[in-house]
């Protein structure tokens, strides 16, 4: 319908479009106290940091009937030690958790097959005692660093290999 000829109709108006202002504005700097500048801290102790870390947990629980455990180790340990490697393998990928993680770090550990040797399960024992209570996270962390970067970015069927060929290739025991 038509608009009367008493009523206004500008249309160049209606042609106008959005023009940036002539200057930009300044770029925004973290200079505020309280602000971080840095990255993210690295360091011994401090992890590797990753996306949506939390679904390790729930991936364990199924690999929790399938562990290689020996009389005297317990699942809450084997879980709480190899959750921290698989989500170091993970954050290396810049991922969150899968379930070939939690396969490549309870393999490595002798958790899943192959067997591990005797040798293997008398250090494990040790290493994982305990691990899965809270104060105990300084030796979780531990377990974490025996796993080189190397061997995390490994493929599982090479992990798998690696570990029928030689498991203490896969550590760094040097600490």
């Amino acid at each position: 319908m038509a608009a009367p000829d008493y009523v206004p109709n500008d249309t160049a108006a209606a042609d106008r479009h959005y023009v940036s202002p002539p200057r930009r504005p300044q770029p925004w700097l973290a200079d505020r106290p309280g602000e971080l500048t840095g990255g993210q801290p690295m360091g011994a102790g401090l992890g590797v940091p990753g996306p949506d870390q939390g679904y390790a947990l729930r991936l364990a629980r199924r690999f929790e009937s399938e562990l290689l455990l020996t009389p005297g180790e317990h699942a809450a340990d084997a879980v709480a030690g190899c959750v921290g490697v698989a989500l170091k393998r993970a954050a290396f990928f810049g991922r969150a958790p899968v379930a070939a993680d939690l396969e490549v770090a309870f393999r490595v550990f002798g958790f899943l097959p192959p067997a591990p040797d005797e040798s293997l399960v008398a250090w494990r024992k040790e290493l994982f005692a305990g691990v899965s209570h809270p104060h105990h996270y300084a030796e979780a962390r531990r377990l974490v660093d025996l796993v080189p970067e190397a061997v995390l970015r490994q493929s599982t069927s090479e992990v798998e290999a690696a570990c029928a060929a030689d498991r203490a290739k896969l550590f760094v025991l040097s600490q």
